[in-house]
Protein backbone atom coordinates (compact mmCIF):
# COMPACT_ATOMS: atom_id res chain seq x y z
CA UNK A 1 0.00 0.00 0.00
CA UNK A 2 1.08 3.38 -1.04
CA UNK A 3 0.11 6.88 -0.72
CA UNK A 4 0.71 9.79 -2.82
CA UNK A 5 0.92 13.53 -0.77
CA UNK A 6 1.57 16.13 -3.37
CA UNK A 7 2.12 19.41 -2.16
CA UNK A 8 0.80 22.57 -4.08
CA UNK A 9 2.44 25.61 -2.26
CA UNK A 10 4.86 26.89 -3.86
CA UNK A 11 6.94 26.92 -0.49
CA UNK A 12 8.46 23.61 -0.57
CA UNK A 13 8.55 23.23 3.48
CA UNK A 14 6.01 25.65 4.55
CA UNK A 15 2.36 25.50 6.09
CA UNK A 16 0.94 23.18 3.79
CA UNK A 17 4.09 20.86 4.03
CA UNK A 18 3.98 20.67 7.72
CA UNK A 19 0.04 19.33 7.36
CA UNK A 20 1.03 16.71 4.98
CA UNK A 21 4.05 15.51 6.91
CA UNK A 22 1.63 15.30 10.02
CA UNK A 23 -0.42 13.38 7.67
CA UNK A 24 2.51 11.38 6.22
CA UNK A 25 4.09 10.17 9.72
CA UNK A 26 0.53 8.89 10.83
CA UNK A 27 0.06 6.33 7.24
CA UNK A 28 4.11 5.22 8.18
CA UNK A 29 2.80 4.33 11.84
CA UNK A 30 0.49 2.25 10.05
CA UNK A 31 2.28 0.43 7.89
CA UNK A 32 1.53 2.09 4.47
CA UNK A 33 3.91 3.69 2.16
CA UNK A 34 4.49 7.39 1.18
CA UNK A 35 5.67 9.95 -1.41
CA UNK A 36 5.41 13.77 -0.92
CA UNK A 37 5.19 15.37 -4.36
CA UNK A 38 6.07 19.12 -3.99
CA UNK A 39 4.72 20.80 -7.21
CA UNK A 40 7.48 23.37 -6.86
CA UNK A 41 7.54 27.05 -7.71
CA UNK A 42 8.29 27.04 -11.87
CA UNK A 43 5.39 27.81 -14.08
CA UNK A 44 3.10 25.13 -14.55
CA UNK A 45 0.57 25.80 -17.50
CA UNK A 46 -3.69 25.94 -17.26
CA UNK A 47 -5.51 23.52 -19.18
CA UNK A 48 -5.90 24.88 -22.72
CA UNK A 49 -8.96 22.86 -23.49
CA UNK A 50 -7.61 21.02 -26.27
CA UNK A 51 -8.56 17.19 -25.95
CA UNK A 52 -5.19 16.31 -26.84
CA UNK A 53 -5.17 13.95 -23.73
CA UNK A 54 -8.14 12.10 -24.67
CA UNK A 55 -6.08 10.80 -28.52
CA UNK A 56 -2.92 10.38 -26.70
CA UNK A 57 -3.09 10.03 -23.36
CA UNK A 58 -0.62 12.35 -22.53
CA UNK A 59 -1.21 16.19 -21.69
CA UNK A 60 0.52 18.53 -24.56
CA UNK A 61 2.54 20.25 -21.99
CA UNK A 62 5.82 17.98 -21.08
CA UNK A 63 5.97 18.92 -17.55
CA UNK A 64 5.75 16.73 -13.93
CA UNK A 65 1.98 16.17 -14.56
CA UNK A 66 3.03 14.04 -17.51
CA UNK A 67 5.76 12.55 -15.23
CA UNK A 68 3.35 11.67 -12.58
CA UNK A 69 0.47 10.51 -14.92
CA UNK A 70 3.03 7.86 -15.81
CA UNK A 71 3.08 6.54 -12.41
CA UNK A 72 -0.20 6.52 -11.06
CA UNK A 73 -0.39 2.98 -11.06
CA UNK A 74 1.94 2.81 -8.01
CA UNK A 75 -0.72 4.68 -5.55
CA UNK A 76 -3.44 3.37 -3.93
CA UNK A 77 -4.39 6.86 -2.29
CA UNK A 78 -3.90 10.41 -3.04
CA UNK A 79 -3.38 13.47 -0.62
CA UNK A 80 -4.29 16.54 -2.46
CA UNK A 81 -2.30 19.30 -0.06
CA UNK A 82 -2.77 23.16 -0.85
CA UNK A 83 -2.49 27.03 0.95
CA UNK A 84 -5.42 29.02 0.38
CA UNK A 85 -4.78 32.11 -1.87
CA UNK A 86 -7.65 34.44 -2.03
CA UNK A 87 -10.33 31.74 -0.37
CA UNK A 88 -9.50 29.44 -3.40
CA UNK A 89 -6.80 26.78 -3.57
CA UNK A 90 -3.14 28.15 -4.75
CA UNK A 91 -3.13 28.93 -8.68
CA UNK A 92 -0.26 26.32 -9.58
CA UNK A 93 -1.86 24.28 -7.40
CA UNK A 94 -5.53 24.14 -9.34
CA UNK A 95 -3.61 24.30 -12.56
CA UNK A 96 -1.44 20.74 -12.27
CA UNK A 97 -4.63 19.21 -10.64
CA UNK A 98 -6.70 20.19 -13.57
CA UNK A 99 -4.23 18.71 -15.91
CA UNK A 100 -3.55 15.37 -13.94
CA UNK A 101 -7.25 15.04 -13.22
CA UNK A 102 -8.13 15.58 -16.76
CA UNK A 103 -5.70 13.79 -18.64
CA UNK A 104 -5.46 10.78 -16.29
CA UNK A 105 -8.54 10.89 -14.41
CA UNK A 106 -9.54 7.17 -15.51
CA UNK A 107 -6.65 5.93 -14.01
CA UNK A 108 -8.10 7.94 -10.28
CA UNK A 109 -10.57 5.05 -10.35
CA UNK A 110 -11.08 3.50 -6.80
CA UNK A 111 -8.02 5.03 -5.31
CA UNK A 112 -8.63 6.68 -2.13
CA UNK A 113 -8.84 10.59 -2.01
CA UNK A 114 -8.04 12.88 0.94
CA UNK A 115 -7.57 17.29 1.01
CA UNK A 116 -5.38 18.88 2.93
CA UNK A 117 -5.62 22.82 3.36
CA UNK A 118 -3.54 25.23 4.89
CA UNK A 119 -4.54 29.11 5.78
CA UNK A 120 -3.53 31.72 7.74
CA UNK A 121 -7.54 32.81 8.67
CA UNK A 122 -10.44 32.22 5.86
CA UNK A 123 -11.08 30.22 2.89
CA UNK A 124 -10.22 27.26 4.13
CA UNK A 125 -13.49 25.29 3.63
CA UNK A 126 -14.19 27.02 0.09
CA UNK A 127 -10.51 25.33 -1.01
CA UNK A 128 -11.34 22.75 1.00
CA UNK A 129 -14.78 21.78 -1.11
CA UNK A 130 -13.05 22.81 -4.41
CA UNK A 131 -10.27 20.11 -3.89
CA UNK A 132 -12.79 17.55 -3.04
CA UNK A 133 -14.26 17.69 -6.60
CA UNK A 134 -11.75 16.58 -8.02
CA UNK A 135 -12.12 12.98 -6.54
CA UNK A 136 -16.13 12.96 -6.40
CA UNK A 137 -15.60 13.16 -10.33
CA UNK A 138 -13.27 10.25 -10.24
CA UNK A 139 -14.78 7.61 -8.82
CA UNK A 140 -12.32 7.84 -6.12
CA UNK A 141 -13.43 7.06 -2.63
CA UNK A 142 -13.13 10.13 0.00
CA UNK A 143 -11.58 9.57 3.12
CA UNK A 144 -12.69 12.45 6.10
CA UNK A 145 -11.38 13.49 9.32
CA UNK A 146 -13.06 14.71 12.61
CA UNK A 147 -13.23 18.04 11.24
CA UNK A 148 -12.42 19.86 7.97
CA UNK A 149 -9.18 18.96 6.89
CA UNK A 150 -7.15 22.27 7.33
CA UNK A 151 -4.29 23.79 9.59
CA UNK A 152 -3.75 27.49 10.76
CA UNK A 153 -1.12 29.30 10.62
CA UNK A 154 1.15 32.32 9.04
CA UNK A 155 4.06 30.03 9.67
CA UNK A 156 5.19 25.89 9.96
CA UNK A 157 5.95 26.82 13.82
CA UNK A 158 2.20 28.62 13.92
CA UNK A 159 0.81 25.30 11.68
CA UNK A 160 2.16 23.17 15.09
CA UNK A 161 0.69 25.30 17.40
CA UNK A 162 -2.46 24.57 15.95
CA UNK A 163 -3.34 21.31 18.21
CA UNK A 164 -6.59 20.50 16.88
CA UNK A 165 -5.73 21.19 12.84
CA UNK A 166 -2.66 18.71 13.43
CA UNK A 167 -4.91 16.54 15.25
CA UNK A 168 -7.17 16.27 12.74
CA UNK A 169 -4.29 15.37 10.33
CA UNK A 170 -3.76 12.50 12.39
CA UNK A 171 -7.05 10.98 12.65
CA UNK A 172 -7.31 11.94 8.76
CA UNK A 173 -3.99 9.32 8.27
CA UNK A 174 -5.36 6.38 10.76
CA UNK A 175 -8.81 6.98 8.84
CA UNK A 176 -6.93 6.53 5.42
CA UNK A 177 -4.52 3.57 6.48
CA UNK A 178 -7.78 1.77 7.80
CA UNK A 179 -9.64 2.02 4.80
CA UNK A 180 -6.85 0.67 2.93
CA UNK A 181 -6.34 -2.18 4.84
CA UNK A 182 -10.02 -2.67 4.32
CA UNK A 183 -9.99 -3.18 0.74
CA UNK A 184 -6.98 -4.98 0.77
CA UNK A 185 -8.90 -7.29 2.93
CA UNK A 186 -11.56 -6.98 0.74
CA UNK A 187 -10.00 -7.86 -2.68
CA UNK A 188 -8.38 -11.00 -0.28
CA UNK A 189 -12.01 -12.20 0.25
CA UNK A 190 -12.91 -11.99 -3.36
CA UNK A 191 -14.76 -8.83 -2.97
CA UNK A 192 -14.32 -7.26 -6.65
CA UNK A 193 -14.53 -3.33 -7.50
CA UNK A 194 -17.67 -2.23 -9.06
CA UNK A 195 -18.60 -2.28 -12.60
CA UNK A 196 -18.66 0.97 -14.54
CA UNK A 197 -21.54 1.81 -17.01
CA UNK A 198 -20.41 3.14 -20.14
CA UNK A 199 -19.90 7.20 -19.13
CA UNK A 200 -23.36 8.58 -21.27
CA UNK A 201 -22.54 12.99 -21.14
CA UNK A 202 -25.29 15.28 -21.43
CA UNK A 203 -25.57 18.83 -21.12
CA UNK A 204 -28.84 21.11 -20.97
CA UNK A 205 -29.46 21.32 -24.24
CA UNK A 206 -29.63 17.53 -25.68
Amino acid sequence: MKVLLINGSPNEFGCTYTALREVEDTLNRNGVDTEILHVGKKPIAGCIACRKCKQTGRCVFQDAVNDLAARLDEFDGIVLGAPVYYAGPAGQATAFFDRLFYSAGSRMDGKLGACVVSCRRGGASATFDRLNKYFTISNMPVVSSQYWNQVHGNTPDEVRQDEEGLQTMRTLGENMAWLLKCIQAGRAAGVNPPVREPFRPTNFIR
